[in-house]
C-alpha cells in the first residue's frame, strides 16, 4: 500500500468555517452575559471575559490553519481570505 499524499484530509475544508462560527459563538455570549458584569458583582465579570477569550482563542486557531492551508496548497479560495 502506498501513502498517497496528493490527497488532502477529510477535514481539511471544515475546520476554518467552524473555527469562525465558534468564535461568533463566543463573542455573542460574551455580548449577551455583559450587561450583568456591568451592573453587577465585579466577580461576575469573570463569564464576559472568559467568553472573550474564548473568541480571541477561535479567531486565533482559524487564522493559524488557514495561513497554514495556504502554504501548503499555495491558492486560496474565497471562503479561506476572510
Amino acid at each position: 500500500m502506498s501513502d498517497e499524499t496528493d490527497r488532502t484530509p477529510f477535514t481539511d475544508g471544515y475546520v476554518v468555517p467552524i473555527a469562525g462560527l465558534m468564535a461568533l459563538l463566543f463573542a455573542l455570549m460574551a455580548g449577551l452575559t455583559a450587561q450583568r458584569a456591568l451592573s453587577g458583582d465585579p466577580a461576575d465579570a469573570v463569564l464576559p471575559v472568559g467568553f472573550s477569550i474564548g473568541a480571541l482563542a477561535a479567531l486565533r486557531l482559524r487564522q493559524r490553519y488557514a495561513a497554514a492551508s495556504v502554504d501548503s496548497d499555495g491558492d486560496v479560495s474565497d471562503d479561506e481570505t476572510a
